[in-house]
């Protein structure tokens, strides 16, 4: 034999067997069994082909391990990096070598446990490690919102510093994001393009919750020699469930705070040619003044339509200018007809107290107008309009997974 452990075993369980000495004490383990013995130091039996260990390995080619000895075969490889991401790969069948199928990780510093039989069954074990080069083309990645207090519709966004456009290249990239929450959802990434997405629940999020958004990319490779960075983890706590529903039909707003009518509020809507959009919206900034401008939504300053009007208790629920706000000029109107041009419009005491008591990520519905329907995105947080299923077909992970699988649930998590 070629190493001693095993020799000593051996030497052993022959002089058991000549002396038929009861009990087998010696031989392996106590059981008698050589896989329940101490494993041997395997060092001499398996390397790293064509790396050394503690030394720099490049990036871009699979990771191997050998068996250098004919008494030995390899029976397992684990290969974690430091921040505990474990490397697939696999085991050819004679137990010569095994072999990554995923590549490795930049910048990252792995620990090998590779164990090891030898022809008499008795096991060994080496550990190896080694450090892998810096990745020389970097994705970065941006969380949003900033830190703070949101409403139930507020999705969580992932803006990238480069495409990736590969559904396998997407997939990593959704693995490596975490999203934890308590109480627990069911959630998923939706790839809004090749360099944004946004997570949103099948629900809207718990009244009460905190969510947490971390990042595991740093140094995982994505597609076509793209690593990722480390970004800072995003925390954002949920607030009270508060829906405001605008009926453009009966021209009043209904004001719901966990599931209770705490107003019922006479607005305006949009206006023939104007209609507001319908469909679901998230509150996105809050502006006790803005000076609203035809000219900025393509109306001319000479037309009829034209206005230059000082706004107060500005609640926006779109990028394109469309806001829940007070309206004094058309009061007369309010819970009678649509006479503006596209936002919802009530009293200023009324709007006084909807700015105070809406914040951003809290929902804006309307129903029942003649205008378009909210577009899930680019103007705005439309990404409750999305059912649920279709929501999920924008995930990559989700694309990958057998069809009727269920989304997985996100686990509780104290923070």
């Amino acid at each position: 034999m070629s190493h001693t452990p095993s020799l000593r075993i051996a030497l052993s369980c022959s002089l058991l067997a000549v002396t038929a000495v009861a009990g087998v004490a010696g031989c392996g383990g106590p059981d008698g069994h050589p896989l329940s013995a101490r494993p041997y130091d395997a060092t001499r039996q398996v390397a790293l082909a064509g790396f050394a260990e503690d030394r720099e390995v490049p990036l871009g080619k699979p990771l191997t391990v050998t068996a250098t000895d004919d008494d030995a075969r390899i029976t397992d490889v684990t290969a974690v990096d430091g921040v505990g991401r474990r490397l697939a790969g696999e085991l050819s069948a004679d137990g010569t070598s095994w072999r990554s199928t995923r590549p490795l990780a930049a910048d990252a510093h792995y620990t090998v446990r590779v164990a090891t039989e030898d022809d008499d069954g008795a096991p060994g074990v080496r550990t190896l490690t080694f450090r892998t080069a810096r990745a020389k083309k970097l994705l970065k990645v941006d969380f949003g919102p900033e830190a703070g207090k949101y409403g139930v519709g507020q999705p969580l966004t992932a803006t990238l510093s480069a495409p990736v456009t590969s559904q396998e290249g997407r997939a990593a990239v959704e693995r490596a994001l975490v999203v934890r929450s308590t109480p627990a959802v069911v959630g998923a990434w939706h790839w809004v393009d090749a360099k944004k997405l946004h997570f949103r629940p099948k629900e809207y999020w718990p009244a009460g919750a905190s969510v947490t958004l971390t990042s595991r990319l740093a140094g995982a490779p994505v597609a076509h020699g793209l690593y990722g960075t480390a970004t800072a983890p995003l925390r954002i706590d949920i607030g009270d469930r508060v829906e405001a529903v605008a009926d453009a039909s009966t021209h009043h707003m209904v004001v719901k705070r966990n599931g209770e009518v705490i107003n019922t509020i006479p607005v305006t809507t949009g206006k023939p040619g104007f209609a507001t959009r319908n469909g679901v919206k998230v509150v996105l900034e809050k502006q006790p003044f803005v000076r609203m401008r035809s000219t900025t939504v393509g109306i001319a300053a000479d037309s009829s339509e034209a206005y230059d009007l000082p706004v107060h208790y500005a609640t926006r629920v779109t990028w394109s200018g469309e806001y829940v706000h007070a309206a004094p000029w058309s009061v007369g109107s309010q819970g009678y007809a649509n006479v503006s041009h596209g936002c919802v419009g009530m009293s200023t005491g009324n709007a006084a107290w909807f700015f105070e008591n809406i914040r951003r990520g809290d929902i804006v519905e309307v129903v029942n107008s003649q205008g378009e329907e909210m577009t899930p995105f680019g103007n705005g947080f439309g990404d409750w309009n999305l059912p649920w299923d279709q929501w999920r077909r924008g995930s990559a992970v989700h694309a990958e997974a057998r069809e009727g699988t269920a989304p997985a649930r996100l686990r509780p998590q104290p923070l």
